[in-house]
């Protein structure tokens, strides 16, 4: 090939690369300007700035037991809040899959766990716990099954706790955690709200969600919280959750919800 034909070569390639740039600058300041992109970015902005943790509400809750008993179901890194949790008898369940050390005592799926807690392959099946925070996999068909069995092994005067229940957009609230290029910019809720929703109707637990923390959601048995939501969404769709997010969720701040649970605990509780 000579000389010639080489630089027109060189000459094409760094008009495509030209191209490519300007192409790319256009898509980002596309994305820049697009409202739901701006609205993605102040929501996400907002609950990263959030005062109240989910690690606060935890500790909050554990300091009503004597010698309280913790689950944590989905740890990850336990640097991220496991390692916070002020309790000396406490259990971590998570499958190792987007944290590779796992320094969990269970690894293994919820499902897998409870399977065994119930049959008495771990722990006992008198064991029962005063607090247990859920934050696995946050899909609500998984999520209801976590309550669930939660449920069953939880204290008479316990808690569950659960992270991501209120997603701020419809994007946060997305069925595939893979879809990175979108207005919620990788921070994914998943439909956990959903089964949430679900428990929210339900007259024989007690619920209500602290509007901070991307939305930590309480359940208790005997507790009274925030009354049963009567919203109809029988297809939990988001937009109907949105225009009713209050009543469907439950939700307070954190210092109405201290108020409430001072209020309403058991004394006997200890």
């Amino acid at each position: 090939m000579n000389k010639k034909i080489l630089n027109i070569a060189k000459l094409i390639r760094l008009a495509f690369i030209k191209r490519n740039a300007l192409s790319t600058y256009r898509f980002g300041e596309k994305v820049l300007k697009d409202k739901y992109f701006i609205n993605g970015d102040i929501k996400n902005k907002a609950q990263k700035e959030s005062v109240v943790k989910r690690t606060d509400v935890i500790n909050y809750l554990l300091n009503f037991f004597d010698t309280p008993t913790y689950l944590e179901i989905g740890v990850r890194n336990p640097d991220h809040n496991y390692n916070k949790v002020t309790c000396k008898q406490k259990y971590g369940v998570d499958p190792g899959l987007e944290f590779g050390s796992n320094p969990v005592k269970f690894k293994m799926t919820s499902d897998v766990f409870f399977e065994k807690l119930s049959s008495g392959d771990i722990l006992g099946k008198e064991v029962k716990f005063d607090v247990i925070f859920i934050d696995g996999l946050h899909l609500a068909d998984q999520v209801e099954r976590d309550i669930s069995n939660s449920l069953k092994h939880l204290s008479e005067n316990g808690f569950i706790v659960l992270h991501d229940c209120n997603p701020p957009t419809e994007f946060h609230a997305s069925e595939t955690y893979d879809y990175m290029l979108s207005p919620s910019q990788g921070a994914w809720n998943g439909t956990t709200w959903k089964a949430f929703a679900k428990y929210r109707k339900d007259l024989n637990v007690h619920s209500c969600c602290i509007d901070t923390d991307w939305g930590i959601g309480i359940i208790s048995k005997t507790t009274k919280l925030v009354n049963v939501s009567k919203v109809v969404n029988p297809y939990f769709e988001y937009f109907i959750m949105s225009e009713n997010r209050k009543e469907t969720l439950g939700l307070v701040d954190f210092e109405t919800f201290c108020k409430m649970i001072n209020e309403n605990i058991h004394k006997d509780i200890k």
